[in-house]
């Protein structure tokens, strides 16, 4: 099977992707799976069951050729070829195949056990909640056996040694998966923007023989595009690099069984064979103490905006509702405690200024890593899935600072990252690029050789940057309101003093500044971004961070209430 490890450059095959695009309207006219969200998850399992096909005859084939047993799998009628070849679907009626698959193919799927793929399998396609994990959850099937048969035809058509297909077919995955969150806002939670995620990859810069770990996977996004990071970085790779790279360096976990397929699917087409998603819901880990596994780099975007209940908060040191704090403190306990274990993860911005517990978890996440950059993140950076205004935080074990520079230890690079002149906000028309992720980038660069302790701090920190834009507009009032006659000398070489400050205005950027460890501590553990450069007396925030802003009080508040109900009604019933 080919694999994005192939350095040659990729072409697609456009008739490839105009017939899978039709097998998106074969089903969406289909009476059962006509919804995006239906039809998107019947493509990715039967294309799941395809690759894995392809996956288990190539190691049989391999098993062979070295003289070694090989048990697929997927034997007998579970097999594709037994039942969705084109040959089996030329002598299979279409009403045969519908009862199959419903009857036979899925609830064998979801009762596998055994080897860790094949539970792997039986994790996607059964319904834990039931308690029963062999049970069937709510698999999209089409009504007509005939538009099933039709798109198997064209999935059979894809031909797994061409490398065009394959980068066809997983540019296809990804659009269809953002198609997935325009048509439907409630599958943000699958859907991160590429953008975010290959900045946050860049800085976290992760590297071959290192354990990648996302709690909150959804679709992969993060752990393909630190796969594509590593092989673009070292394209010499060893068997043994390879063999790491396919087998152990990918790890993920999701509640949902359609994101488990999705993240899944998502790996395997961008030439990851046996990634290690699990479906499991991550929060269930009690992390008060020790725990089972930890990773050397962690990538995420959690959900934030749930709550939890007390079964759950008890798993943790500081007990709260909101998940987006519970997924902090389950990231502080899974980073390996080496020196160079890593994160970079979202967090809305009342993550940020919140108090309470929440500024005991961030108390000791400053405590416990170096917090070397925090970016801010404009509005509708998540449009249309999400109103929220967001940050990005990046952290890692103070250790390697310590060694290289460790003034930088005390202090926190912050980047606010500006609108394009002519939009108010990101939104589903107006999306964030690459390309506004430029200068943040190429500062982050200079930041980052600081660190290492190869050349002198190049930005300011917010408490100077304050001080010199103060001096700086003290001069243009000075310049403006001209000499007085009547003033002594000393008054006269003070204004002089502040004349000459005018003519200093501070360098740009104007987008990044420099936060001591001491003042974070001093504003309680407040982390928001507050940019020194603005000139508050006269700018006020742009409507849309106004109204993000009190979304996310109002959450806030929400969270306050509902744990005052929980405590008020705790033991009694509600008409008691």
């Amino acid at each position: 099977m080919v694999t994005a490890s192939n350095t040659v450059k990729r072409q697609t095959n456009e008739t490839l992707r105009s017939d899978m695009w039709r097998a998106c309207d074969i089903l969406r006219r289909d009476n059962n799976v006509g919804g995006i969200m239906q039809y998107t998850e019947h493509i990715a399992w039967l294309l799941f069951l395809k690759f894995l096909d392809e996956e288990e005859k190539e190691r049989l084939a391999q098993a062979s050729l070295g003289g070694e047993p090989y048990s697929a799998v997927l034997q007998g009628d579970l097999a594709w070829d037994s039942w969705a070849s084109p040959q089996a679907l030329k002598e299979t009626s279409a009403d045969d195949l519908i009862r199959y698959v419903r009857g036979r193919l899925l609830p064998s799927l979801a009762s596998l056990n055994g080897s860790p793929l094949a539970r792997t399998i039986a994790g996607i396609f059964s319904d834990e909640s039931l308690g029963d994990q062999s049970a069937v959850r709510n698999v999209p099937v089409c009504a007509s056996g005939y538009n099933l048969k039709d798109v198997l035809e064209i999935i059979n058509s894809i031909r797994f040694a061409s490398d065009g297909d394959i980068f066809t077919i997983t540019q296809f995955y990804e659009d269809l998966l953002e198609r997935m969150g325009n048509e439907n806002r409630s599958a943000g939670e699958f859907h991160t923007p590429r953008p975010v995620i290959r900045f946050m990859v860049d800085v976290i810069d992760p590297q071959i023989g290192e354990e990648i770990y996302d709690p909150a996977c959804g679709s992969a996004g993060f752990l393909a595009e630190a796969f594509e990071h590593m092989v673009a970085n070292h394209p010499n790779q060893t068997i043994e690099d390879r063999k790491f790279l396919q087998e152990h360096a990918f790890h993920g976990q999701e509640k949902k069984g359609l994101s488990t397929l999705l993240g899944t699917m998502n790996m395997v087409l961008h030439g990851v064979a046996a990634p290690n998603i699990l479906r499991a819901n991550t929060l269930e880990e009690n992390v008060k103490g020790s725990v089972a596994r930890r990773f050397d780099v962690i990538l995420t975007n959690p959900p934030f905006g749930g709550t939890e209940g007390r079964h759950i908060q008890q798993n943790f040191t500081t007990e709260a509702n909101a998940t987006e704090l519970l997924f902090m403190q389950h990231i502080i306990k899974k980073l390996k405690k080496t020196p160079n274990a890593r994160c970079a993860m979202v967090v809305p911005e009342g993550t940020l200024f919140r108090g309470g517990a929440f500024a005991t978890v961030k108390k000791d996440l400053l405590e416990q890593f170096h917090l070397f950059a925090v970016v801010s993140l404009p509005p509708g950076t998540f449009a249309p899935y999400s109103d929220v205004k967001t940050a990005l935080l990046f952290f890692k074990r103070p250790d390697d600072i310590l060694r290289k520079n460790p003034t930088a230890r005390e202090e926190t690079w912050y980047y606010e990252l500006p609108l394009p002149a002519e939009l108010k906000k990101f939104s589903k028309g107006s999306r964030i690029r690459d390309e506004h992720f430029a200068e943040a980038s190429a500062l982050f660069s200079e930041w980052r050789a600081y660190l290492d302790g190869d050349r002198d701090r190049p930005f300011d920190s917010a408490d100077s940057l304050r001080k010199r834009w103060q001096a700086f507009f003290d001069g243009e009032v000075t310049k403006s309101g001209g000499k007085n006659e009547s003033q002594t000398t000393l008054e006269q070489q003070n204004l002089d003093l502040k004349v000459d400050a005018a003519d200093s205005r501070p360098a740009e950027p104007y987008t990044a500044w420099v936060e001591t460890l001491h003042d974070l501590n001093q504003r309680g553990f407040d982390l928001s971004a507050r940019n020194p450069n603005q000139d508050e007396r006269v700018k006020l925030p742009h409507p849309a961070e106004i109204t993000a802003s009190l979304i996310e009080h109002t959450r806030e508040f929400q969270s306050v209430l509902l744990n005052l109900h929980q405590i008020l009604t705790n033991g009694h019933s509600d008409d008691e």
